[in-house]
Protein backbone atom coordinates (compact mmCIF):
# COMPACT_ATOMS: atom_id res chain seq x y z
CA UNK A 1 0.00 0.00 0.00
CA UNK A 2 0.73 3.53 -0.80
CA UNK A 3 1.38 4.06 3.23
CA UNK A 4 3.99 1.64 3.31
CA UNK A 5 5.84 3.64 0.98
CA UNK A 6 9.15 5.71 2.27
CA UNK A 7 9.28 8.76 0.27
CA UNK A 8 12.29 11.19 0.14
CA UNK A 9 11.73 13.54 2.51
CA UNK A 10 13.81 16.41 1.57
CA UNK A 11 12.81 16.14 -2.10
CA UNK A 12 9.33 16.07 -1.25
CA UNK A 13 9.99 19.02 0.94
CA UNK A 14 11.03 20.82 -1.83
CA UNK A 15 8.41 19.82 -3.96
CA UNK A 16 5.62 21.03 -1.85
CA UNK A 17 7.83 24.56 -2.36
CA UNK A 18 7.30 24.84 -5.83
CA UNK A 19 4.17 23.34 -5.96
CA UNK A 20 0.80 25.22 -7.07
CA UNK A 21 -1.87 21.90 -7.12
CA UNK A 22 -2.30 19.83 -4.51
CA UNK A 23 -0.33 16.89 -2.91
CA UNK A 24 -2.06 13.84 -2.03
CA UNK A 25 -0.59 11.25 0.44
CA UNK A 26 -2.30 8.54 2.14
CA UNK A 27 -3.94 9.61 5.81
CA UNK A 28 -5.18 12.60 3.72
CA UNK A 29 -8.64 12.73 3.65
CA UNK A 30 -9.17 13.12 0.32
CA UNK A 31 -6.99 10.33 -0.72
CA UNK A 32 -9.13 7.43 -1.41
CA UNK A 33 -11.21 9.77 -3.46
CA UNK A 34 -8.22 10.69 -5.94
CA UNK A 35 -6.73 7.55 -6.22
CA UNK A 36 -10.11 5.87 -7.43
CA UNK A 37 -10.49 5.42 -11.16
CA UNK A 38 -13.18 4.68 -13.62
CA UNK A 39 -12.70 1.09 -13.46
CA UNK A 40 -13.92 -0.13 -10.12
CA UNK A 41 -12.13 -3.57 -10.22
CA UNK A 42 -8.78 -1.55 -10.23
CA UNK A 43 -7.39 -0.62 -6.34
CA UNK A 44 -4.10 0.82 -6.39
CA UNK A 45 -2.69 2.91 -3.39
CA UNK A 46 -0.03 4.99 -4.61
CA UNK A 47 2.63 6.92 -2.41
CA UNK A 48 1.45 10.19 -3.70
CA UNK A 49 -0.96 11.66 -6.10
CA UNK A 50 0.21 15.08 -7.65
CA UNK A 51 -3.00 17.11 -8.11
CA UNK A 52 -1.02 19.72 -11.00
CA UNK A 53 -2.16 22.87 -11.84
CA UNK A 54 -0.05 23.74 -14.87
CA UNK A 55 3.29 22.86 -16.92
CA UNK A 56 5.40 23.66 -14.13
CA UNK A 57 3.76 21.32 -11.68
CA UNK A 58 4.03 18.76 -14.12
CA UNK A 59 7.97 19.31 -14.31
CA UNK A 60 8.62 19.80 -10.53
CA UNK A 61 6.28 15.96 -10.28
CA UNK A 62 8.16 14.40 -13.39
CA UNK A 63 11.42 15.66 -11.66
CA UNK A 64 10.38 14.66 -8.22
CA UNK A 65 9.68 11.18 -9.32
CA UNK A 66 13.22 10.73 -10.90
CA UNK A 67 14.96 12.22 -8.24
CA UNK A 68 13.07 9.48 -5.97
CA UNK A 69 13.06 6.41 -8.30
CA UNK A 70 9.03 6.12 -8.23
CA UNK A 71 7.01 4.51 -10.65
CA UNK A 72 5.26 7.36 -12.46
CA UNK A 73 1.56 6.79 -13.35
CA UNK A 74 -0.03 9.33 -15.77
CA UNK A 75 -3.74 10.45 -15.17
CA UNK A 76 -5.92 12.36 -16.98
CA UNK A 77 -9.61 11.05 -17.44
CA UNK A 78 -8.65 8.21 -15.36
CA UNK A 79 -10.26 6.28 -18.27
CA UNK A 80 -7.44 3.35 -19.07
CA UNK A 81 -9.33 0.27 -19.07
CA UNK A 82 -6.56 -1.84 -17.51
CA UNK A 83 -6.01 1.04 -14.88
CA UNK A 84 -2.96 2.16 -16.10
CA UNK A 85 -3.52 6.04 -14.58
CA UNK A 86 -3.12 4.81 -10.93
CA UNK A 87 -0.06 2.97 -9.60
CA UNK A 88 0.77 0.71 -6.09
CA UNK A 89 3.79 2.63 -4.61
CA UNK A 90 4.50 5.43 -6.66
CA UNK A 91 3.47 8.70 -7.46
CA UNK A 92 -0.01 9.63 -9.71
CA UNK A 93 0.73 12.98 -11.51
CA UNK A 94 -2.80 13.65 -12.07
CA UNK A 95 -3.47 15.92 -14.96
CA UNK A 96 -7.00 16.78 -14.06
CA UNK A 97 -7.05 19.80 -13.03
CA UNK A 98 -5.82 20.99 -15.73
CA UNK A 99 -8.80 21.77 -17.72
CA UNK A 100 -8.40 25.36 -19.68
CA UNK A 101 -10.10 25.17 -23.16
CA UNK A 102 -9.77 28.06 -25.68
CA UNK A 103 -11.77 27.99 -28.75
CA UNK A 104 -11.32 30.10 -31.57
CA UNK A 105 -14.07 29.63 -34.28
CA UNK A 106 -13.06 31.78 -36.92
CA UNK A 107 -9.94 29.99 -37.16
CA UNK A 108 -11.73 26.52 -36.15
CA UNK A 109 -9.05 25.56 -33.71
CA UNK A 110 -9.78 24.69 -30.22
CA UNK A 111 -6.47 24.65 -27.43
CA UNK A 112 -7.54 21.93 -24.69
CA UNK A 113 -5.52 21.26 -21.65
CA UNK A 114 -5.09 17.44 -20.75
CA UNK A 115 -7.60 17.34 -17.82
CA UNK A 116 -10.14 18.22 -20.14
CA UNK A 117 -13.34 15.34 -20.44
CA UNK A 118 -14.95 15.02 -23.80
CA UNK A 119 -18.24 16.38 -22.53
CA UNK A 120 -16.37 19.39 -21.40
CA UNK A 121 -14.80 20.34 -25.01
CA UNK A 122 -18.03 19.41 -26.72
CA UNK A 123 -19.74 21.90 -24.08
CA UNK A 124 -17.25 24.85 -25.61
CA UNK A 125 -17.25 24.04 -29.90
CA UNK A 126 -20.96 23.33 -29.95
CA UNK A 127 -21.43 26.67 -29.00
CA UNK A 128 -20.41 27.75 -32.19
CA UNK A 129 -22.13 24.45 -34.02
CA UNK A 130 -18.24 23.17 -34.05
CA UNK A 131 -16.90 19.48 -32.81
CA UNK A 132 -13.46 17.64 -32.45
CA UNK A 133 -14.35 13.74 -33.60
CA UNK A 134 -14.05 11.92 -30.02
CA UNK A 135 -14.99 9.03 -28.17
CA UNK A 136 -18.23 8.58 -27.42
CA UNK A 137 -18.46 8.93 -23.83
CA UNK A 138 -18.57 12.52 -21.88
CA UNK A 139 -16.89 11.12 -18.96
CA UNK A 140 -13.51 9.87 -21.10
CA UNK A 141 -10.61 12.16 -20.81
CA UNK A 142 -9.53 13.69 -23.82
CA UNK A 143 -5.76 13.02 -23.42
CA UNK A 144 -5.68 9.34 -23.25
CA UNK A 145 -8.32 8.90 -25.61
CA UNK A 146 -6.64 11.02 -28.43
CA UNK A 147 -2.72 9.91 -28.07
CA UNK A 148 -4.48 6.05 -28.82
CA UNK A 149 -5.93 7.16 -31.75
CA UNK A 150 -9.49 8.15 -30.78
CA UNK A 151 -12.36 6.33 -32.05
CA UNK A 152 -15.99 7.83 -32.12
CA UNK A 153 -19.32 9.63 -33.74
CA UNK A 154 -17.89 11.82 -36.25
CA UNK A 155 -14.76 9.32 -37.04
CA UNK A 156 -15.97 8.33 -40.80
CA UNK A 157 -16.75 11.46 -41.77
CA UNK A 158 -13.93 13.31 -40.10
CA UNK A 159 -11.29 10.71 -39.32
CA UNK A 160 -9.82 9.86 -35.91
CA UNK A 161 -9.46 12.19 -33.36
CA UNK A 162 -5.40 12.46 -33.83
CA UNK A 163 -6.50 13.33 -37.75
CA UNK A 164 -7.74 17.09 -36.30
CA UNK A 165 -4.59 17.09 -34.05
CA UNK A 166 -2.16 20.18 -35.05
CA UNK A 167 0.21 19.96 -32.26
CA UNK A 168 0.68 19.35 -28.77
CA UNK A 169 3.46 20.88 -25.17
CA UNK A 170 4.93 18.04 -24.00
CA UNK A 171 6.97 17.16 -21.11
CA UNK A 172 9.85 14.46 -21.61
CA UNK A 173 11.29 12.22 -18.96
CA UNK A 174 14.12 14.88 -18.38
CA UNK A 175 11.36 17.56 -17.26
CA UNK A 176 11.86 19.25 -20.69
CA UNK A 177 9.23 20.97 -22.08
CA UNK A 178 8.61 20.58 -25.82
CA UNK A 179 6.03 21.06 -29.01
CA UNK A 180 5.59 18.53 -31.72
CA UNK A 181 3.62 19.29 -34.68
CA UNK A 182 4.02 18.82 -38.37
CA UNK A 183 6.64 21.76 -38.49
CA UNK A 184 8.18 21.34 -34.68
CA UNK A 185 9.68 17.83 -34.09
CA UNK A 186 7.87 15.88 -36.64
CA UNK A 187 9.01 12.27 -35.68
CA UNK A 188 7.67 13.03 -32.47
CA UNK A 189 4.18 14.33 -33.52
CA UNK A 190 4.23 10.81 -35.47
CA UNK A 191 4.33 9.04 -32.53
CA UNK A 192 2.14 10.70 -30.14
CA UNK A 193 -0.70 9.92 -32.91
CA UNK A 194 -0.91 6.84 -31.96
CA UNK A 195 1.67 5.55 -29.27
CA UNK A 196 -0.38 7.45 -25.99
CA UNK A 197 1.95 8.78 -23.64
CA UNK A 198 5.11 6.44 -24.07
CA UNK A 199 7.41 9.75 -25.26
CA UNK A 200 5.82 11.85 -22.26
CA UNK A 201 3.28 14.17 -20.35
CA UNK A 202 1.31 16.19 -22.96
CA UNK A 203 -0.03 18.70 -21.20
CA UNK A 204 -1.95 20.46 -23.97
CA UNK A 205 -3.40 19.60 -27.35
CA UNK A 206 -4.26 21.57 -30.18
CA UNK A 207 -7.16 20.42 -32.38
CA UNK A 208 -8.85 21.87 -35.87
CA UNK A 209 -12.50 22.09 -35.43
CA UNK A 210 -15.61 20.89 -38.00
CA UNK A 211 -18.52 21.97 -38.55
CA UNK A 212 -21.22 19.22 -36.52
CA UNK A 213 -24.95 19.94 -35.55
CA UNK A 214 -25.90 20.98 -33.54
CA UNK A 215 -28.82 19.04 -34.83
CA UNK A 216 -28.41 15.40 -35.85
CA UNK A 217 -29.68 12.53 -37.10
CA UNK A 218 -29.07 9.58 -34.11
CA UNK A 219 -30.18 7.55 -32.26
CA UNK A 220 -30.59 3.73 -31.78
CA UNK A 221 -33.09 1.01 -33.63
CA UNK A 222 -34.01 -2.04 -31.80
CA UNK A 223 -34.29 -5.41 -32.55
CA UNK A 224 -34.91 -8.74 -30.24
CA UNK A 225 -31.53 -10.67 -29.86
CA UNK A 226 -33.06 -13.77 -31.98
CA UNK A 227 -32.91 -11.82 -34.98
CA UNK A 228 -29.32 -10.61 -34.74
CA UNK A 229 -28.33 -13.40 -37.49
CA UNK A 230 -30.31 -11.07 -40.13
CA UNK A 231 -29.58 -7.59 -38.64
CA UNK A 232 -26.38 -8.07 -39.22
CA UNK A 233 -26.17 -9.70 -42.29
CA UNK A 234 -28.68 -6.72 -43.77
CA UNK A 235 -26.58 -4.29 -42.22
CA UNK A 236 -23.07 -5.93 -43.60
CA UNK A 237 -24.93 -5.25 -47.04
CA UNK A 238 -26.39 -2.09 -46.44
CA UNK A 239 -23.37 0.01 -45.29
CA UNK A 240 -21.34 -1.30 -48.64
CA UNK A 241 -23.09 2.10 -50.19
CA UNK A 242 -23.44 4.58 -47.28
CA UNK A 243 -22.16 7.97 -47.29
CA UNK A 244 -19.36 8.91 -44.87
CA UNK A 245 -21.28 11.21 -42.92
CA UNK A 246 -22.93 8.38 -41.42
CA UNK A 247 -21.16 6.28 -38.63
CA UNK A 248 -22.79 3.17 -37.04
CA UNK A 249 -22.16 0.93 -34.03
CA UNK A 250 -24.13 -2.56 -33.37
CA UNK A 251 -24.67 -3.22 -29.82
CA UNK A 252 -25.66 -6.34 -28.43
CA UNK A 253 -26.89 -5.94 -24.61
CA UNK A 254 -29.86 -6.65 -22.72
CA UNK A 255 -31.96 -3.43 -23.11
CA UNK A 256 -31.29 -1.06 -20.49
CA UNK A 257 -33.44 0.37 -17.39
CA UNK A 258 -33.81 3.90 -18.83
CA UNK A 259 -36.62 6.38 -18.72
CA UNK A 260 -36.82 6.31 -22.46
CA UNK A 261 -36.79 2.60 -22.72
CA UNK A 262 -40.50 0.61 -22.33
CA UNK A 263 -40.69 -0.59 -19.38
CA UNK A 264 -41.96 -4.05 -21.05
CA UNK A 265 -38.59 -4.15 -23.13
CA UNK A 266 -36.07 -3.60 -20.12
CA UNK A 267 -34.15 -6.53 -19.41
CA UNK A 268 -34.88 -8.10 -23.10
CA UNK A 269 -32.09 -9.57 -24.90
CA UNK A 270 -31.74 -7.03 -27.62
CA UNK A 271 -29.38 -5.86 -30.68
CA UNK A 272 -29.28 -2.17 -31.80
CA UNK A 273 -28.12 -0.12 -34.83
CA UNK A 274 -27.23 3.08 -33.64
CA UNK A 275 -26.43 5.97 -35.66
CA UNK A 276 -24.88 9.73 -35.98
CA UNK A 277 -25.47 11.19 -39.27
CA UNK A 278 -22.62 14.08 -39.81
CA UNK A 279 -25.06 16.28 -42.20
CA UNK A 280 -28.45 17.43 -43.09
CA UNK A 281 -30.83 15.87 -40.89
CA UNK A 282 -33.05 15.13 -44.52
CA UNK A 283 -30.40 13.45 -46.13
CA UNK A 284 -29.90 10.97 -42.50
CA UNK A 285 -33.22 10.15 -43.12
CA UNK A 286 -34.04 9.13 -46.48
CA UNK A 287 -30.23 7.09 -45.57
CA UNK A 288 -31.38 5.06 -42.76
CA UNK A 289 -34.44 4.45 -43.98
CA UNK A 290 -33.86 0.76 -44.89
CA UNK A 291 -32.38 0.10 -41.69
CA UNK A 292 -35.16 1.62 -40.23
CA UNK A 293 -37.77 -0.36 -42.07
CA UNK A 294 -35.50 -4.14 -42.07
CA UNK A 295 -37.07 -6.99 -40.20
CA UNK A 296 -39.58 -5.97 -37.12
CA UNK A 297 -37.64 -3.38 -34.83
CA UNK A 298 -39.15 -3.15 -31.84
CA UNK A 299 -37.87 0.33 -30.93
CA UNK A 300 -36.73 2.95 -33.10
CA UNK A 301 -35.18 5.67 -31.02
CA UNK A 302 -33.02 7.04 -34.54
CA UNK A 303 -34.08 10.87 -34.43
CA UNK A 304 -32.98 14.27 -34.86
CA UNK A 305 -31.42 15.63 -31.34
CA UNK A 306 -29.06 17.85 -30.49
CA UNK A 307 -25.07 16.49 -30.65
CA UNK A 308 -24.66 16.89 -27.09
CA UNK A 309 -27.29 14.65 -26.09
CA UNK A 310 -25.75 11.71 -28.27
CA UNK A 311 -22.39 11.81 -26.88
CA UNK A 312 -24.09 11.58 -23.63
CA UNK A 313 -26.10 8.77 -24.41
CA UNK A 314 -23.87 5.79 -23.18
CA UNK A 315 -23.11 7.43 -20.31
CA UNK A 316 -26.01 5.75 -17.98
CA UNK A 317 -24.13 2.38 -19.26
CA UNK A 318 -20.57 3.19 -18.24
CA UNK A 319 -20.32 4.68 -14.59
CA UNK A 320 -17.74 4.83 -12.60
CA UNK A 321 -16.82 2.57 -9.96
CA UNK A 322 -18.64 -0.89 -12.16
CA UNK A 323 -16.17 -3.23 -12.78
CA UNK A 324 -15.23 -3.71 -16.14
CA UNK A 325 -13.29 -6.00 -18.10
CA UNK A 326 -12.58 -5.94 -22.09
CA UNK A 327 -11.27 -7.77 -24.89
CA UNK A 328 -10.99 -6.05 -28.54
CA UNK A 329 -10.18 -7.05 -31.94
CA UNK A 330 -10.13 -5.52 -35.45
CA UNK A 331 -11.95 -7.33 -38.00
CA UNK A 332 -11.70 -6.98 -41.99
CA UNK A 333 -15.32 -7.66 -42.59
CA UNK A 334 -18.57 -8.81 -41.17
CA UNK A 335 -18.53 -12.35 -42.68
CA UNK A 336 -21.06 -15.23 -42.27
CA UNK A 337 -19.09 -16.76 -40.28
CA UNK A 338 -18.13 -13.84 -37.85
CA UNK A 339 -21.58 -13.19 -37.85
CA UNK A 340 -22.83 -16.45 -36.66
CA UNK A 341 -20.51 -16.46 -33.58
CA UNK A 342 -21.14 -13.26 -32.72
CA UNK A 343 -25.30 -14.47 -32.48
CA UNK A 344 -24.31 -17.22 -30.89
CA UNK A 345 -22.19 -15.82 -28.43
CA UNK A 346 -24.33 -12.73 -27.58
CA UNK A 347 -27.10 -15.01 -26.35
CA UNK A 348 -25.02 -16.14 -23.53
CA UNK A 349 -24.37 -12.79 -22.04
CA UNK A 350 -25.86 -13.29 -18.07
CA UNK A 351 -24.92 -9.69 -16.46
CA UNK A 352 -27.64 -6.75 -17.57
CA UNK A 353 -24.82 -4.57 -17.67
CA UNK A 354 -22.51 -6.40 -20.37
CA UNK A 355 -22.65 -5.25 -23.82
CA UNK A 356 -20.34 -5.44 -26.91
CA UNK A 357 -19.94 -2.54 -29.50
CA UNK A 358 -19.15 -3.40 -33.22
CA UNK A 359 -17.75 -0.02 -34.59
CA UNK A 360 -18.15 0.57 -37.92
CA UNK A 361 -15.00 2.33 -39.90
CA UNK A 362 -13.56 3.07 -43.31
CA UNK A 363 -14.78 6.88 -44.75
CA UNK A 364 -12.66 9.38 -43.71
CA UNK A 365 -10.10 6.72 -41.41
CA UNK A 366 -9.10 5.03 -44.52
CA UNK A 367 -8.40 8.12 -46.37
CA UNK A 368 -5.60 8.89 -44.55
CA UNK A 369 -2.33 7.16 -45.10
CA UNK A 370 -0.77 4.11 -43.20
CA UNK A 371 1.99 5.09 -42.53
CA UNK A 372 1.21 8.64 -41.95
CA UNK A 373 1.00 8.66 -38.08
CA UNK A 374 1.74 5.86 -35.05
CA UNK A 375 -2.36 4.68 -35.37
CA UNK A 376 -2.17 1.31 -37.19
CA UNK A 377 -5.09 -0.36 -38.49
CA UNK A 378 -6.93 2.70 -40.87
CA UNK A 379 -8.09 -0.33 -43.55
CA UNK A 380 -10.10 -2.44 -41.03
CA UNK A 381 -13.83 -2.64 -41.27
CA UNK A 382 -14.45 -2.94 -37.56
CA UNK A 383 -13.24 -2.57 -34.42
CA UNK A 384 -14.44 -5.12 -31.95
CA UNK A 385 -15.06 -3.82 -27.80
CA UNK A 386 -16.39 -6.70 -25.44
CA UNK A 387 -17.33 -5.42 -22.90
CA UNK A 388 -17.89 -7.33 -19.35
CA UNK A 389 -19.45 -5.16 -16.71
CA UNK A 390 -20.74 -6.19 -13.67
CA UNK A 391 -21.66 -3.35 -10.83
CA UNK A 392 -19.87 -5.39 -8.03
CA UNK A 393 -17.07 -8.33 -7.69
CA UNK A 394 -20.12 -10.58 -8.01
CA UNK A 395 -20.37 -12.14 -11.45
CA UNK A 396 -17.31 -10.52 -12.97
CA UNK A 397 -15.48 -13.33 -13.30
CA UNK A 398 -17.94 -15.04 -15.15
CA UNK A 399 -18.49 -12.26 -17.58
CA UNK A 400 -14.70 -11.52 -18.19
CA UNK A 401 -14.93 -15.53 -18.90
CA UNK A 402 -17.52 -14.75 -21.59
CA UNK A 403 -15.74 -12.28 -23.09
CA UNK A 404 -12.89 -14.18 -23.25
CA UNK A 405 -14.61 -17.03 -24.72
CA UNK A 406 -16.30 -14.02 -27.60
CA UNK A 407 -12.83 -13.24 -28.52
CA UNK A 408 -11.15 -16.06 -28.59
CA UNK A 409 -13.74 -17.76 -31.49
CA UNK A 410 -13.15 -15.23 -33.29
CA UNK A 411 -9.17 -15.04 -33.44
CA UNK A 412 -8.97 -16.54 -36.52
CA UNK A 413 -10.68 -13.78 -38.21
CA UNK A 414 -8.57 -11.04 -35.92
CA UNK A 415 -6.73 -8.59 -38.13
CA UNK A 416 -5.00 -5.89 -35.66
CA UNK A 417 -6.09 -3.98 -32.31
CA UNK A 418 -6.94 -0.44 -31.19
CA UNK A 419 -4.49 0.15 -28.58
CA UNK A 420 -6.79 2.56 -26.34
CA UNK A 421 -8.98 -1.04 -26.16
CA UNK A 422 -5.50 -3.58 -24.85
CA UNK A 423 -6.35 -4.65 -21.01
CA UNK A 424 -2.34 -5.81 -19.77
CA UNK A 425 -1.94 -8.33 -22.50
CA UNK A 426 1.83 -8.57 -23.27
CA UNK A 427 4.36 -6.81 -25.41
CA UNK A 428 3.58 -9.19 -27.94
CA UNK A 429 -0.49 -7.99 -28.56
CA UNK A 430 0.95 -4.09 -28.47
CA UNK A 431 3.03 -5.31 -31.12
CA UNK A 432 0.11 -6.32 -33.19
CA UNK A 433 -1.84 -3.22 -32.57
CA UNK A 434 1.09 -1.25 -34.05
CA UNK A 435 2.36 -3.54 -37.17
CA UNK A 436 6.30 -4.74 -36.84
CA UNK A 437 7.27 -1.70 -38.86
CA UNK A 438 5.93 0.79 -36.97
CA UNK A 439 6.28 -0.94 -33.69
CA UNK A 440 10.40 -0.74 -34.86
CA UNK A 441 10.50 3.40 -35.51
CA UNK A 442 8.68 3.81 -32.15
CA UNK A 443 11.03 1.90 -30.39
CA UNK A 444 13.46 4.30 -31.53
CA UNK A 445 11.76 7.39 -30.74
CA UNK A 446 11.36 6.07 -27.15
CA UNK A 447 15.07 5.56 -26.96
CA UNK A 448 15.90 9.06 -27.86
CA UNK A 449 12.37 10.53 -25.45
CA UNK A 450 12.78 7.72 -22.73
CA UNK A 451 15.56 6.22 -22.77
CA UNK A 452 15.15 4.93 -19.55
CA UNK A 453 11.19 3.97 -19.72
CA UNK A 454 10.46 6.58 -17.06
CA UNK A 455 6.81 6.59 -18.71
CA UNK A 456 6.04 2.47 -18.94
CA UNK A 457 2.37 2.00 -17.26
CA UNK A 458 0.89 2.50 -20.74
CA UNK A 459 0.72 0.19 -23.47
CA UNK A 460 4.35 0.13 -23.26
CA UNK A 461 6.96 0.20 -25.85
CA UNK A 462 10.00 -0.53 -24.30
CA UNK A 463 13.04 1.45 -25.73
CA UNK A 464 15.67 -1.74 -26.12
Amino acid sequence: MGSEIRLDESALKELEGSFRGQLVRPGNPSYDAHRRIWNGSIDRFPALIARCAGVADVIAAVTFARRSSLRVAVRGGGHSFPGQSVCDGGIVIDLGPMKEIRVDPQARTARAQAGVLLGELDRETQAFGLAVPAGIVTHTGLAGLTLGGGIGWLMRKYGLTIDQLLSVDLVTADGEFVKASEAENPDLFWGVRGAGGNFGIVTEFEFRLNPVGPIVLAGPIFWYMEESPEVLRFYRDWITDVPDELTTIVVHRRAPALPIIPRGLIGKPVVAVICCYAGPVEDGERVMRPMKEFGHPVLDLCEPKPFLELQAMFDPSFPSGWWYYFRSCDLAELTDEVIDIIADRALRMTSPLTAFPIFHLGGAISGVAEDATAFNGRTAGHTLNVNATTETSEGFDEEREWSRGLWSALEPYHTSVYVNFLMEEGEERVRQAYGAEKYDRLKALKRRYDPDNVFRLNQNIPPN
